[in-house]
């Protein structure tokens, strides 16, 4: 098979290192690589997404991706990267968790494709629950040293660290899990690659190294770069917190603005890791960006694309229609149309005051509405003045002085949205 895997990888700079002979083993015959996932949450966040388009380019150019939810690993947590021992979860959340996760993965990956290359999901606890702790440090830690163990980045890290409160058996065990994972996919499912981020080149190693040592076979190891942000600020993180796959947990308006709001230089990396646009493309949307950065059309086609891939292109339709509430270029009908948490991320930040609705019932004059009930003006005589001028909007129509707001104004049963001019806006919230 003429693979181009490696390259597709490495012009798009999805390759932190990989180990040597991969390129010659993937030339061959169709193959299995698999990746790991933490089922900490009920949702894979954009943090996992590089590992999750890996196994997706792996699939495009022939070959079988397998994704491993660590329903095991879960249970006792990997250091790599981690400064203190976290909380572990009991195994109803997990469980839980894993189901989202497999739902969420399949709209990445093929599992109904032909010839071989159908996707696969396979949880670690499966094989692990019935391993007695007698069996796992006889048939496994055996084959491996403790000065190997402890030679492990991510190992050296926590146990040199002044703040650390040292390590576990339990953490520090890990590696040799997740080592056997690897070798378990390898003898069961012929799988000989796993990727994953550049911190877990020394989990993933171990695997190999079990692999050579058990089974006297050869796996390989491939990392992602850990993904960054110009500005030093983290990757995929806004001040709510993570940015999340799941649209309860992150709205697909505010995933789309994410990207939107991307800075011009990490526009020019997300572009090539985050979309399938061929190569061509992507240094054609570049010059023209550069061109003429403050079009911002990196920006616009990356946040199209992968809203898209993620959501769909309703969703996309939506998020772009919503983004044009805050520049007066939206109708009251989307405005009455449009669902709550929606409205409420477009307008996160907004002023906002709460008015009982029995004073709505009675109907609510535009005076009071602006001034002594909402202070949105500061002054009844404010707001004449403004009424006056034709400059006051109630839920994107212009109103005058006379106008009574009433429950039929009402957005979704609960909220009104005051404008004056272009962009200042106000929201009353009916309780």
């Amino acid at each position: 098979m003429d693979n181009q895997f490696i390259e597709e990888l490495r012009w798009r700079g999805m390759i932190h290192d990989y180990m040597p002979g991969l390129e010659e083993h993937l030339n061959g015959d169709s193959r299995a690589a698999y990746v790991g996932f933490d089922p900490t949450a009920d949702s894979l966040h954009i943090g996992n997404l590089v590992s999750i388009l890996m196994l997706r380019h792996f699939q495009i150019q022939g070959h079988k991706p397998i994704a491993l939810v660590g329903g095991a690993t879960g249970m006792i947590g990997d250091p790599s990267g981690k400064s203190n021992e976290r909380n572990l979860l009991e195994e109803k959340t997990l469980k839980y968790n894993q189901d989202a996760i497999q739902k969420q993965l399949s709209r990445f990956l093929d599992f109904d494709a032909k010839e071989g290359r159908s996707a696969e999901i396979v949880n670690n606890y499966d094989w692990m629950k019935s391993f007695s702790f007698i069996d796992f440090i006889r048939d496994v830690g055996k084959h491996i040293t403790v000065n190997y163990m402890m030679a492990k980045d991510s190992v050296k890290k926590r146990l040199s660290s002044d703040s650390s409160e040292g390590m576990s058996f339990t953490e520090f065990t890990y590696q040799l899990v997740q080592g056997f994972d690897f070798w378990h996919l390898y003898k069961n499912y012929d799988c000989s690659l796993q990727m994953g981020g550049s911190d877990q080149w020394g989990n993933i190693t171990t695997g190999t190294e079990l692999i050579r040592r058990i089974g006297s076979g050869k796996g390989f190891a491939l990392t992602c770069p850990l993904i960054t942000k110009a500005d030093g600020t983290k990757f995929g993180k806004t001040e709510q917190g993570n940015v999340w796959l799941d649209r309860n947990r992150t709205s697909p308006y505010k995933f789309y603005q994410y990207w939107l709001n991307s800075s011009d230089v990490d526009a020019e990396n997300f572009i090539k890791i985050f979309t399938f646009l061929d190569q061509e493309t992507v240094e054609q949307l570049i010059e023209q960006h550069r061109t003429a950065p403050h079009m911002r059309i990196l920006q616009q086609r990356l946040a199209d694309e992968i809203t898209i891939l993620v959501h769909s292109q309703e969703d996309l339709d939506n998020a772009k229609q919503a983004s044009q509430l805050l520049f007066g270029k939206s109708t009251t009908e989307y405005l009455r149309a449009l669902d709550v948490e929606t409205l409420l991320d477009v307008f996160e930040g907004v002023p906002q005051a709460q008015i009982q609705r029995d004073e709505l019932d009675q109907g609510l004059d535009m005076i009071a509405a602006l001034s002594a009930k909402t202070g949105f003006l500061s002054s009844n005589g404010d707001a004449r003045r403004e009424l006056k001028q034709n400059s006051i909007s109630v839920n994107k129509n212009k109103v005058s002085a006379d106008f009574v707001i009433g429950t039929q104004d009402l957005i979704q049963d609960r909220y009104i949205l005051i404008q004056r001019g272009k962009k200042n806006y106000f929201l009353i919230e009916i309780v």
